[in-house]
């Protein structure tokens, strides 16, 4: 059986990356790679790394084209796949429509007017099956009957993934949560701001979206609540660092009781032991981005700061496999009914 894939935003990172991806995987098969600016260029000229699309060139991203395809995803910016996808939608053409934007994530029209603005797009099936959620079905059980989905933002999966069993155990506050996120420049995307792109990065850190608005907090602060059932307080911040991938998230909540390390290692290892995707480092030891490159796997490491009465989870994670390519090819498994791991490395690049 042979899943035909049509990806549209195919020359940016995110939609390189599921290209790269789908590449070795033994049941999807790209066949049309779509993008706006690059239309006719052959995708050796945008992605020389990907010899095994060399001979394709990109096409118009249009219902024409995209038509006819299984799964149709869109690595599009945020604002251009809503519209888009409701046409996807209706034309009934694929089995499965997959956003890794933003325009089919938040629930709640103020939360999309206030961090994104523009039109609000009805909200997909959220594509993160470790997401445990308090009522309901599982995430497993929604992304397998789905036939949207809308991929996680990969800051959301680092901080949503560390904080999430502490809040649903009651053993940090729901208010004053906080992360900070080193970012590497592929998070920015391909097309980014002049200060945060090209020989203004190198040598340099650069902190933006502060004062609270970051686009995932959102994001986040719905997945928390669907995690523990609580409306949640969030200060988040991220500075760009000199690496190409990777996201390195510091997040943290006030204990509800004198919690050790061992007690919040033991909460997110009970959490996370049956995960392939989410592995949880020795007490006493950090993940690094490092570690991850390359991989599906998100990794945790804990601590605890006793005169802030703070608990920490340090979150290590590749933002573009498990924080966006790798998390739609997880959830894309799940909807064909494939092993959920099938075509995605847990290992990463060795330095």
């Amino acid at each position: 059986m042979t899943v035909r894939v049509a990806i549209a935003g195919a020359s940016g990172y995110a939609g390189g990356e599921l290209a790269r991806l789908l590449a070795q995987h033994p049941e999807f098969e790209v066949t049309t790679l779509c993008a706006h600016s690059a239309v006719g260029e052959s995708v050796a000229s945008v992605h020389p790394h990907l010899v095994d699309y060399a001979h394709l060139r990109f096409q118009e991203t249009s219902l024409e084209i995209l038509g006819g395809h299984d799964v149709v995803a869109l690595a599009l910016p945020h604002g251009h796949s809503g519209a888009l996808g409701a046409q996807l939608r209706e034309s009934g053409s694929q089995r499965l429509l997959v956003d890794l934007g933003a325009d089919h994530r938040l629930e709640d029209p103020r939360e999309w007017d206030t961090f994104y603005s523009g039109e609000f797009s009805e909200p997909f099936v959220y594509g993160m099956p470790e997401l445990a959620r308090a009522q309901g079905p599982s995430s497993r059980e929604l992304i397998s009957e789905a036939s949207a989905l809308a991929i996680p933002g990969c800051n959301a999966t680092a901080v949503t993934l560390a904080l999430a069993p502490l809040l649903a155990a009651g053993m940090i506050e729901p208010r004053d949560l906080g992360a900070q996120l080193a970012v590497g420049s592929s998070g920015a995307g391909r097309s980014t701001r002049s200060d945060l792109a090209g020989s203004e990065l190198f040598g340099s850190a650069h902190a933006y979206s502060l004062g609270g608005t970051h686009r995932h907090i959102p994001e986040i602060r719905q997945n928390l609540a669907h995690a523990s059932g609580q409306e949640t307080t969030l200060s988040l911040s991220a500075v760009m660092v000199p690496m190409s991938r990777g996201i390195l998230a510091t997040c943290s909540g006030i204990r509800t009781s004198e919690y050790s390390a061992s007690d919040i290692h033991q909460a997110l290892w009970e959490a996370y032991e049956s995960e392939a995707c989410v592995t949880v480092r020795p007490l006493g030891t950090l993940p690094k981005t490092g570690e991850v490159v390359g991989s599906n796997t998100l990794a945790l490491g804990v601590g605890v700061d006793e005169a802030t009465n703070r608990a920490f989870v340090v979150a290590a994670v590749d933002n573009l496999v498990k924080g966006t390519a790798g998390a739609c090819v997880q959830s894309m498994n799940l909807v064909w009914g494939f092993p959920e791991t099938l075509g995605l490395s847990l290992n990463g690049v060795a330095p």
